[in-house]
């Protein structure tokens, strides 16, 4: 996966650049998640990997698909993707493009998993104490995981704070063979 991390980077980068000068990111992300969706399709990944068929012939098919999804900007960006072979990076562009576009507007999405439902009040608490640490605006989503025997597990980005029971065991047992 870092193979197309970096393949998609420049890309991603040029389409964030792009979009931020024009204040546009919204706009950008959109049709950068509706063009990779579309790329996603099993039939159209076919079509894409399609030998028989030129960069123009696919650049054109995507942007058939995608129609309104995607302006004039964005389906030159389509064939500058077709014309590198690079239409099926797609995903990882949007992706990437995300991540820039999340830090520039300083949020991050954080994911909490849980052994019961979290309550709003709780929700907000965390959030609250993340955006001090994180000095980011945090948007939460909490999950029900059945799998924790309690206890938290948190995911901002690359930052995991382990709080659930299982971790703690775990940290623990670590430090009692050490």
């Amino acid at each position: 996966m870092a193979e197309l991390s970096t393949l998609a980077r420049p890309y991603a980068r040029a389409a964030f650049e792009f979009a931020r000068d024009r204040g546009e990111l919204q706009t950008w992300s959109a049709q950068l998640a509706s063009a990779a969706a579309v790329t996603l399709d099993a039939v159209m990944a076919r079509v894409l990997s399609n030998p028989a068929l030129t960069a123009e012939q696919q650049a054109q098919t995507l942007k058939d698909v995608c129609g309104d999804a995607i302006n004039s900007h964005g389906q030159n960006f389509v064939s500058v993707l077709a014309s590198n072979k690079r239409l099926t990076l797609l995903p990882e562009i949007s992706a990437v493009f995300d991540q820039y576009k999340a830090n520039q507007e300083k949020t991050v999405d954080v994911k909490v998993f849980s052994a019961f439902e979290v309550t709003e009040q709780t929700e907000q608490t965390l959030a609250r104490v993340l955006r001090t640490k994180l000095e980011r605006e945090v948007k939460v989503d909490s999950v029900v995981d059945k799998t924790l025997l309690g206890g938290v597990l948190i995911r901002a980005g690359d930052l995991v704070i382990d709080g659930s029971v299982r971790g703690r065991l775990n940290k623990l047992a670590e430090a009692m063979n050490s």
